[in-house]
């Protein structure tokens, strides 16, 4: 099983801490902690696990709990002293895909090559230095199930984080990379930063990224990058297949195309301009 990282926001010691507008509300940084608490690998955490995760005191996350579950985002297990998230967080993501132009316009195409070749595609956004599974169609041989929409991996160990970052400025992709924890995910994974920038130049010039067991075993990924109108990368298309039936040379040579095709013509649909 593979670790998706949480992704969570990581709160800088108090001496490294930014000066924060007038307008930043304290109180609500500290409730989003304690929900991203649950990003870790516990499904049902205590009090004081909470605490912990949530870098809070016992005071503060008991009161910041106890008004989350009054307001049915966090409830008790049934005789433990356990808490876990429910399903009234999901409006959350129900309203974002509701409201996402580009998932409405690259849909078509995901489930058409996810018919057509029988294998599972995937549209997936940048947030910060992860990418994030913003839909997702499986095909008849799903490679991983543990991968749902809105899981996250880290943008410098994926087809479609690679992909993105072609199309983006050596500056910017520069910052990913220092801000990208680079540990490997699988025995394979590459984690030297000389070669990550290279395969990424290499991907500016062909126009498509493949991945094999670096994130995943067994998977092999190939994507490439969807824009809006100003050349902005927004997001990226891949194609998962398994090792046991497929190889880079023949990815390359039959399922390279679909992507690129694919992501080509979702950028012509008129795309919103990038809002990152």
């Amino acid at each position: 099983m593979p670790h998706l990282p949480a992704g969570s926001p990581q709160t800088p010691p108090s001496d490294q801490a930014p000066a924060r507008s007038s307008l930043f509300i304290g109180s609500t940084e500290k409730t989003f902690r304690v929900l991203h608490a649950f990003d870790g690998p516990n499904r049902h955490m205590t009090l004081g696990d909470i605490a912990r995760a949530a870098g809070l005191d016992r005071s503060a996350t008991q009161r910041i709990v106890h008004t989350l579950e009054e307001l049915g985002y966090l409830a008790r297990i049934a005789d433990t002293r356990n808490y876990g998230l429910t399903t009234r967080l999901l409006q959350f993501s129900y309203n974002y895909i509701r409201a996402n132009e580009l998932i409405d316009k690259a849909s078509p195409y995901l489930l058409e090559i996810s018919r057509h070749l029988g294998e599972t595609t995937n549209l997936l956004e940048l947030d910060g230095t992860d990418m994030v599974f913003v839909a997702r169609f499986p095909g008849r041989h799903l490679v991983n199930i543990d991968i749902v929409v809105g899981a996250r991996l880290p943008a410098m160990f994926t087809a479609a984080g690679i992909a993105v970052l072609s199309r983006m400025p050596e500056q910017r992709i520069k910052e990913v990379l220092s801000q990208t924890r680079l540990e490997p995910m699988t025995p394979f994974t590459e984690i030297h930063a000389d070669k990550l920038l290279e395969r990424i130049r290499l991907v500016a010039r062909r126009g498509y990224a493949v991945i094999e067991n670096e994130t995943v075993l067994g998977d092999i990924s190939v994507a490439a990058p969807i824009t809006d109108h100003q050349g902005t990368p927004v997001a990226a298309i891949n194609i998962a297949v398994p090792t046991s039936r497929w190889s880079v040379e023949r990815v390359e040579a039959e399922l390279a195309q679909h992507v690129q095709v694919a992501a080509t013509s979702i950028s012509k649909a008129r795309l919103p301009t990038s809002r990152r």
